[in-house]
């Protein structure tokens, strides 16, 4: 993988394609990819070859966090206790599907059930009950698809559209740090998403590992000038999660940018930018507009949202209010949870940090527009504050800096950092969200 230095990023879209091997020839894989037999041994294609490292690496640190948190819940023992529909079971692994992933299971089994709002009374006021529709149907499709493919369960199923995807997002900010900072980098920011604080959710029957591989390819694909394939991202992005704006802003804003820059028009054409602005915002626009029509309002999902869950854009009150009682040892505000709450608190007053550094790193303006923009949709949001660590981990730029610094470091440092990280990550990044708060 080539990498470039930090002049050649600084306009935001500097970056051009690498040299394809084999370009033209026929249509099939590439010999570079294919598979070889040597020595009776099968080994990697020499273009996946780069990939493996940050994939063991991840993976590796994963199985350690996972398992110091199978050993926590078992000797702790209060997922016995809990309701079966959010966390308990008769299996530890159970709670991996508590929560939000058992809403993503109902629909993978039942579909929507989309029903209009009710009215209490003249005024307009509005009761509303939690919904199924709030949950975008991506994730739950993959999930019903892969069942009815391999016989699994929709348990099963969803671990494992889970579990593949991760490897995904994590190959993509391989390929997207280690083009800024370089493959040592890159293989170092694969790890370090593993253990960041909230990761437990990526092998969970949750949506976030579906939707940052989605978003790191598609960044990496606007880097790349790949404006179709960047576009139809997008458009996938917002069939998965609501946040999907930040990254369809994103992309939006590097292809109006391309467009204003005259030689930028003449070396990339006009049709690839135009085409990603215009497709990237149709998956979130469809689905949020079928919700509406379905539910006889079209603003119905931002009702569901703000009145079935308590989520909608305060523009930082809540946020405030949880910095300002967590200093004076207080808690009182909505959707109080002591320990996740107080690791969430260090991970925002370490924002100002990680943003500082990623800009002097100056990234392509995709990754500033799309980490700046979800860091304000979650930081100005109302919601459970506890999940600020799960909501920040599509912001996967935030490892640059870290990564590139680390990359400095020796294999024996490098080793006992990850190990120490990886056995802690089994408590703060999983113990932490789905038995000391709600995930």
């Amino acid at each position: 993988m080539s990498t470039i230095s930090d002049d050649a990023a600084t306009d935001g879209d500097a970056i051009t394609d690498c040299d394809i091997p084999n370009k033209g020839r026929r249509w099939w894989a590439p010999q570079e990819w294919r598979p070889r037999i040597s020595a009776g041994r099968l080994t990697l294609p020499a273009g996946a070859r780069p990939y493996a490292a940050p994939l063991i690496l991840y993976g590796v640190t994963k199985l350690i966090g996972l398992g110091v948190f199978a050993w926590l819940l078992e000797s702790a023992g209060e997922y016995h206790k809990k309701n079966p529909r959010f966390g308990g079971g008769a299996h530890w692994w159970d709670v991996l599907a508590s929560w939000d992933g058992w809403w993503y299971l109902q629909v993978a089994e039942k579909g929507y059930d989309p029903r209009p709002l009710e009215r209490l009374d003249p005024g307009g006021m509005f009761t509303v009950k939690q919904n199924s529709v709030a949950y975008f149907p991506l994730y739950p499709a993959l999930i019903r698809t892969v069942s009815e493919i391999t016989g699994l369960g929709l348990f099963g199923a969803g671990l494992l559209v889970s579990v593949l995807t991760s490897f995904v997002a994590a190959a993509g900010i391989y390929a997207v740090i280690s083009l800024l900072a370089g493959a040592r980098a890159g293989t170092i920011a694969a790890g370090l998403w593993a253990v960041a604080p909230g990761a437990g959710t990526e092998w969970a029957v949750y949506s976030e590992s579906l939707f940052v591989a989605i978003a790191v390819w598609c960044c990496y694909s606007v880097m790349k000038r790949q404006w179709v394939a960047a576009g139809l991202l997008a458009f996938v992005a917002g069939l998965s999660r609501p946040t999907s704006a930040a990254l369809i802003g994103a992309v939006g804003l590097a292809a109006l940018v391309t467009l204003a820059r005259r030689e930028s028009r003449r070396e990339h054409g006009v049709a690839g930018p135009v085409y990603a602005m215009v497709a990237a915002p149709l998956g979130l626009l469809t689905y949020i507009t079928w919700v509406g029509l379905s539910m006889g309002d079209l603003t119905a999902y931002f009702t569901l949202q703000k009145e079935g869950w308590a989520h909608y854009f305060d523009y930082g009150h809540h946020t405030f209010d949880v910095l300002g009682n967590t200093a004076v040892g207080k808690h009182d505000y909505i959707f109080a949870f002591t320990v996740p709450d107080l690791i969430a608190v260090q991970l925002v007053l370490a924002l100002p940090f990680l943003i500082a550094l990623m800009l002097r790193k100056r990234p392509p303006l995709v990754l500033i527009a799309y980490t700046l923009a979800g860091i304000v949709s979650v930081l100005g949001t109302q919601q459970m504050f506890g999940n600020t660590s799960r909501y920040l981990l599509p912001c996967f730029p935030l490892l640059i800096a870290p990564a590139a610094a680390m990359s400095r470091l020796k294999l024996p440092s490098l080793v006992v950092f990850f190990t120490t990280a990886a056995v802690a990550s089994g408590w703060y990044a999983h113990y932490v969200i789905f038995e000391l708060g709600i995930p």
